[in-house]
């Protein structure tokens, strides 16, 4: 019998009801319960005297009972238990709140271990609940597991003993060569001194071994992810037609444009299709060179789509598009859900006639009845705001056309590797010259009325703002929402001047309305939520207001900031926040100071960890037991040549069937 195979259900000491109690976390198999890894340890095996303690020190230390308990009723709902210990020198004065069990069980005479807090003065030692065991079974290092409130840490501990004794050995996954290459212990080491370890450097051994098993599994599911992905290539594009492109533009492209259209041409004239990242900071060039990619596919005879998350973003695309191969014969058309009836029968039947080379626009493109004549390319802009099943039904309007995906959200370079596993990536790190810095102010609300001047004066001087809000509808915290916060701008402060409101629980048309209205300049300052945080180009906007930016991630402030300095005058975003928490000033300096948005990502990274990044994918990507993405960064790198060399050398993995398990496994649980 397996581990993965045989229930929790049927451990010594669990049974049908506490199996329950298990499967809230996560736990239904044995094989789950010895992955359900200690999140800390509590060493009771260095004992001390009360005389070598230190006061308010956490400490273990071995006594004998010698007063029986003492009860004591303080108010209805809470007991209080005193009594006596020794260490054989000193006295301990023993405190047990509420823990009747604790108190019934414990023996005058008896030896024990307390662990916990000590507090000294000179003449005596106190201890306010302490751990107490029984000493002849506690000495050593104890494993903490995250618990519930029906399910401590303890019980825990003492099924995974019961299933210690059920399986008397694990089976290993990796082979002794690769073992010996990345000096790695056993399976069956690491698994029982993950749990129950005799010594802290043997946690180190454990940890080492599981903590490589795990991404190695995780990277040679994403490389398989990626296999999955590369089909034969029967679009393929016979000559390079980007310089041509490039003398169209008024303006130089960066290296790092180059660099992308070099790599999504090459892809495209490969065996493979193309299944490639564009990730650049806000500003960075994305939009051209998505141009000059469709400008290759169009030129080599094919067709190119690319579809935007909103009506005004995907106008925008086709103007900017209209505008740059205005002379070249190239042939595009908008495809919205508002283009009229008739126009859009032109379309669709021009399309399938082949008479349309570039076709922009929304959700409109992947309807049933829309259909390219030689579809080659498939553009998706902001892709996370898309779900699997657009994009997917933008691709099936031809069999396996070049998919070239777009996103401004700054991932950490280190992170992007994983995250995007099942795509080739091209990242824009360079801004196009001429881009002006956007000046980063962080205030108190003390300065509300010097930023509204300040608001006013840029207006009257025929420019636009945003302010930015973070909630939407009146809630119990005292922020104000949107709605609310608009109409007591119009009334107060920018009387007589022309507001907009935008946020998330408008209608799409309505969202559109306001923004077009708010680009054309008809709309002077536009109060919204974090809706404006990928958007339209509205260059005459120079100014950015964001209340209570403390209840903002770093990334998102960004993304907002982003939305000025569009255009060539000097453009501003004011911070506002009266968090007067370290670590809130800490973080809002930081965005103060910082540029540049993959910076901005790794120091989230660092101080919140992975979850957010994790947490934005559509198909979700395994969570990590033990391997945390920032700590092993040295030893994922090290995972991923290793999966590389391992499925280079045996595509099936046939000689890993249990790895191969673990990562169905690992893939399976992320897609639930």
């Amino acid at each position: 019998m397996k581990t993965d195979d045989y229930s929790i259900q049927f451990i010594k000491g669990v049974g049908e009801k506490r199996a329950l109690l298990f499967n809230r976390l996560g736990i239904y198999t044995v094989s789950d319960l010895l992955r359900f890894y200690p999140r800390r340890y509590q060493d009771w095996s260095k004992t001390k005297t009360v005389n070598e303690c230190v006061d308010g020190e956490t400490v273990t230390v071995k006594a004998t009972m010698i007063t029986p308990v003492k009860e004591a009723l303080i108010r209805k709902g809470l007991t209080l238990y005193k009594c006596n210990f020794t260490d054989g020198e000193n006295v301990i004065h023993v405190t047990i709140f509420n823990n009747k069990y604790l108190a019934k069980a414990l023996r005058t005479f008896d030896d024990y271990i307390l662990y916990g807090k000590i507090e000294k003065s000179f003449t005596n030692a106190s201890m306010s609940s302490p751990q107490i065991e029984k000493s002849e079974a506690s000495v050593g290092i104890h494993p903490i597991y995250r618990a519930t409130e029906s399910l401590n840490s303890k019980a825990i501990a003492k099924v995974v003993k019961a299933a210690f004794e059920k399986f008397d050995y694990f089976e290993e996954t990796l082979d002794d060569e690769l073992r010996a290459k990345y000096d790695l212990c056993s399976l069956d080491f690491a698994i029982r001194q993950i749990h129950f370890p005799s010594s802290e450097k043997n946690i180190e051994i454990a940890r080492k071994r599981l903590i490589f098993e795990e991404l190695l599994t995780l990277q040679l599911g994403l490389l398989k992810l990626k296999d999955k992905k590369t089909i034969d290539n029967k679009l393929k594009l016979k000559t390079d037609f980007t310089d041509e492109f490039l003398k169209l533009l008024p303006y130089t492209l960066t290296g790092a444009q180059l660099r992308a259209v070099k790599e999504c041409t090459e892809d495209m004239m490969s065996q493979s299709v193309m299944n490639r990242l564009i990730q650049g900071d806000v500003g960075s060039g994305k939009t051209a060179v998505a141009a000059a990619v469709m400008f290759n596919a169009v030129k080599n005879g094919y067709q190119a789509a690319i579809m935007a998350p909103t009506e005004i973003l995907a106008t925008q695309h086709f103007e900017t598009f209209s505008k740059m191969l205005e002379g070249t014969g190239i042939r595009t058309a908008l495809l919205t859900g508002s283009t009229k009836a008739k126009e859009k029968k032109e379309i669709k039947t021009a399309l399938m006639d082949g008479e349309i080379d570039i076709a922009i626009g929304t959700h409109a493109l992947i309807q049933n009845d829309v259909e390219f004549k030689n579809l080659a390319l498939v553009v998706t802009d902001e892709q996370h705001r898309f779900g699997v099943e657009q994009r997917a039904s933008l691709a099936m309007k031809a069999e396996n056309p070049h998919l070239l995906v777009m996103s401004a959200t700054p991932i950490p370079r280190t992170l992007g590797l994983i995250i995007y596993g099942d795509l080739d990536i091209s990242v824009l790190d360079e801004m196009p010259a001429g881009r002006k810095p956007i000046r980063t102010d962080l205030v108190d609300s003390s300065y509300h009325e010097r930023i509204y001047n300040f608001i006013k004066k840029t207006v009257d001087e025929g420019h636009q703002a945003y302010i930015v809000c973070p909630l939407v509808e009146e809630g119990e915290t005292e922020l104000l929402s949107a709605k609310e916060y608009a109409e007591k701008l119009s009334e107060t402060a920018f009387k007589g001047y022309s507001l907009g409101l935008l946020h998330g629980k408008m209608k799409a048309k309505e969202k559109d309305n306001v923004m077009s209205a708010f680009a054309r300049g008809d709309v002077q300052i536009l109060v919204a939520t974090t809706v404006v945080e990928v958007g339209v180009d509205v260059p005459n906007a120079t100014i950015m207001l964001i209340e209570n930016a403390d209840r903002f991630g770093l990334s998102q402030l960004h993304q907002l900031r982003g939305r000025v300095g569009r255009g060539a005058e000097k453009s501003y975003c004011v911070l506002v926040s009266d968090n007067k928490s370290e670590s809130t000033s800490e973080r809002l300096q930081v965005v103060r100071n910082t540029a540049d948005g993959f910076k901005l990502a790794d120091y989230d990274l660092k101080t919140r960890g992975p979850g957010d990044f994790f947490g934005k994918r559509q198909h979700g990507l395994p969570n990590l037991q033990i391997a945390d993405m920032l700590e092993d960064m040295d030893t994922l790198m090290r995972c991923q040549d290793c999966a590389k060399k391992m499925l280079g050398e045996d595509p099936r993995l046939d000689k890993y069937p249990l790895l191969v398990k673990e990562i169905n496994d690992m893939f399976r649980k992320a897609m639930h």
